[in-house]
């Protein structure tokens, strides 16, 4: 049995709240059984704090009105194992997001929608907004003595404004988690309003603490708001549990592997297809029979792009798959690929870019070719693990090199890799969480 303990801020006592199991509310809108990758960390943190000592409820959109879902039944069972709670909520404005939520897309409701979607990105308007008043109105139930800290995880963003409205109803502090950067997004298509800017800073100030994914974007987020040591890094990583019972894909051959979407210009596959076009040049009839194979959304980037270097011969498009199917491939692959940037871009939001995927690849302890920034974060991570070679977008004979040599039968000895492992990321989320809710009571019972 769970133990309980009173928790209204201003009444319960440190000592308590650190022996106990504190109660933590964890706002996700992207989570489980979506099918989607910031699933991925969305479900470790709840999943290892909660064998840490914290009693977690999520509060997220209701699998019913998401278009793209997985594994449904067997969610609820491991819930229950976890011992994790759900707060199922509504949606207003789906078509905001009508590639996530099902919603009228067809005929007039497309276009309509459209132009709505127009309208939203103009004004700089969160497509997530429609969220805070379902999900507010779903807590309505919960009390100050059934949270302790409220942790909000984005993008979207509009889940740090509910983080605040929650936080003021309960009187208890709110932690901010940034898997991607809000106004300072590398990938964004145009500058934020200042009134978005002045909302975002708002809000870090109100936070008892903050945590992002990568050392870059938290020293351009910390240039920005001042956020000095209330700022942590909390990276992205694999779950071991996940990807022991991954069997690799037997492709026959060797195989090259992408899998995940793409964000023109800096996130694309042609510096890939160079070097494959490049290593299709210099191999002979006597080498091992190879081909790259591409699992994801953007096949007709791919296509158009190996058509343009003269490799589609060689490259296979699955498109979308499970994840399941996905993990499997990268541990059948001879070599994974991924892709932060193909600029060479020294701007720290660019250098902190470190797709989920990487780490993925590390549990997998499949080899890497890494397209990234020279001096990227994610460029560390050869560093360390000796499992990745990275590369800069214009580096084409080393990636086509490597590949070779890969091909030809070098190995590389995976180091240090359980770092990067949720096992041990959630020891520090969970320090962190632990110390702002410390603070709290403290200056409350001041």
């Amino acid at each position: 049995m769970i133990p309980i303990y009173p928790t209204q801020f201003g009444k319960v006592h440190r000592e308590g709240i650190l022996k106990s199991r504190p109660k933590l509310l964890f706002l996700a809108w992207h989570f489980p059984p979506a099918k989607a990758a910031a699933c991925v960390r969305t479900w470790n943190i709840p999943k290892y704090l909660a064998r840490l000592g914290w009693d977690v409820t999520v509060v997220t959109p209701h699998p019913r009105i998401l278009r793209n879902v997985e594994k449904v039944e067997e969610l609820d069972d491991t819930l229950s194992y976890e011992g994790i709670k759900r707060i199922l909520t509504g949606h207003r404005l789906r078509f905001l997001m009508p590639g996530h939520l099902k919603c009228w897309n067809e005929g007039i409701g497309w276009f309509t929608g459209g132009i709505c979607r127009r309208i939203a990105r103009y004004l700089d308007i969160d497509n997530g907004i429609g969220w805070i008043e379902a999900a507010e109105r779903s807590c309505s139930d919960l009390t100050s003595k059934d949270v302790d800290m409220i942790l909000a995880t984005g993008s979207p963003f509009a889940a740090f404004r509910l983080a605040e409205r929650l936080s003021e109803r309960f009187d208890c502090p709110y932690v901010l988690d940034y898997r991607d950067p809000w106004t300072g997004n590398p990938h964004a298509i145009r500058p934020p309003r200042p009134a978005t800017i002045r909302e975002e800073a708002r809000l870090l100030a109100g936070s008892a603490a903050v945590t992002i994914v990568s050392p870059s974007w938290a020293l351009a987020m910390d240039n920005r708001f001042n956020l000095g040591p209330k700022l942590h890094v909390v990276t992205n990583g694999y779950d071991p549990e996940e990807l022991t019972g991954v069997q690799p894909h037997d492709f026959g051959h060797f195989a090259i592997v992408y899998t995940g979407s793409f964000y023109p210009p800096k996130r694309v596959i042609s510096p890939v297809m160079a070097a494959l076009k490049r290593l299709k040049e210099t191999v002979d009839s006597k080498s091992p029979e190879w081909y790259f194979h591409y699992f994801g959304g953007g096949v007709n980037h791919v296509r158009e792009e190996a058509r343009r270097f003269g490799v589609m011969e060689r490259v296979v498009l699955h498109g979308g798959v499970p994840r399941a199917e996905a993990l499997s491939a990268v541990r059948g692959a001879g070599v994974a690929v991924v892709i932060t940037s193909v600029t060479n871009s020294t701007t720290m939001e660019d250098n902190g870019i470190m797709t989920g995927k990487i780490f993925e690849a590390l549990g997998l302890e499949t080899p890497i070719l890494l397209v990234a920034p020279s001096g990227s974060d994610a460029e560390s991570i050869a560093e360390t693990t000796e499992l990745v070679q990275s590369f800069t977008g214009d580096e084409v004979e080393g990636m086509a090199s490597f590949l070779k040599d890969m091909m030809l039968g070098r190995v590389l000895q995976p180091k240090d890799v359980d770092a990067y492992s949720w096992t041990n990321i959630a020891r520090k989320l969970d320090t962190v969480l632990r110390k702002a809710v410390s603070c709290k009571c403290n200056v409350q019972q001041e």
